[in-house]
């Protein structure tokens, strides 16, 4: 990642031009060519074209990010994930095998961690907990994103954590449904139908407009910014939402649940 954003850096110089002339001519914020050419931020492939084009390079960039070590390329999009999150416009959220993490409590968040294996140790437990919960101020900042979570009806079903975490965690989505700008949504099981049966995912907007996609598996994650690709995930979200429980009918499982206590 360092390498490529030095290479990025070296074409800009000889190009003649600031960050901020780049920036501008590559329709992106200055910070984001600032990162990429410290090695802080991943050059993603649509825009690693982009700047070929701009600089002249013949396909350099393309080629180098194309050609990452896995093992940097995996954390690389983990982070550069992380990094989106926090300044996307927009934020679409599909899971069916666990909370969404924006959505999770501490509790809830401690209990996840503890299932891992091989097994944490407690400090490390604490310290990713810490870092799930910074991560969820993202839905308090001053302009927040516009959030919407579809969970299956099976997350609701398990106990991670007991009883008392199983009980915050009802309280805390039953909250997140009447904040201004988040919609919640529940996948009731039985479903015909259902457009999700590949895995959960994640859509997000960026400040420059660009529609992204976030996938995890058991060994590595991958950021999508394939046009063709990214509107398949969309088109089913937009499936998905039409198939799940509305946000009044979502209410009214969360309160039969948290009655049923």
């Amino acid at each position: 990642m360092k390498l490529v954003g030095k290479l990025v850096g070296l074409f800009r110089v000889a190009a003649g031009l600031t960050q901020a002339q780049l920036a501008e001519r590559a329709t992106v914020q200055m910070e984001t060519i600032a990162s990429i050419e410290q090695g802080r931020r991943t050059l993603l492939p649509d825009l690693a074209r982009r700047l070929d084009e701009l600089l002249a390079t013949k396909g350099a960039l393309e080629t180098a990010v194309d050609n990452m070590p896995e093992v940097d390329l995996i954390p690389a999009w983990a982070e550069r994930y992380m990094d989106l999150e926090r300044e996307a416009l927009a934020l679409s959220w599909f899971e069916n095998q666990v909370l969404p993490g924006l959505l999770q409590t501490e509790s809830y968040a401690r209990a996840v961690f503890r299932t891992d294996v091989p097994a944490l140790g407690e400090e490390e437990i604490s310290k990713r907990v810490s870092m799930r919960m910074d991560r969820i101020e993202i839905l308090h900042r001053p302009e927040p994103p516009t959030a919407s979570f579809i969970i299956s009806e099976a997350v609701l079903m398990d106990r991670l954590g007991g009883e008392r975490v199983y009980l915050d965690t009802l309280r805390r989505l039953r909250e997140c449904t009447e904040v201004p700008g988040i919609t919640v949504q529940v996948m009731p099981l039985g479903r015909h139908t259902h457009a999700g049966l590949s895995g959960p995912f994640i859509l997000l907007e960026t400040p420059e407009h660009q529609r992204l996609a976030y996938t995890e598996t058991q060994r590595g994650s991958q950021l999508i910014s394939a046009p063709d690709d990214v509107s398949i995930l969309e088109r089913k979200y937009a499936m998905l939402r039409t198939q799940a429980l509305n946000t009044e009918e979502t209410r009214g499982l969360l309160d039969r649940l948290l009655g049923e206590q």
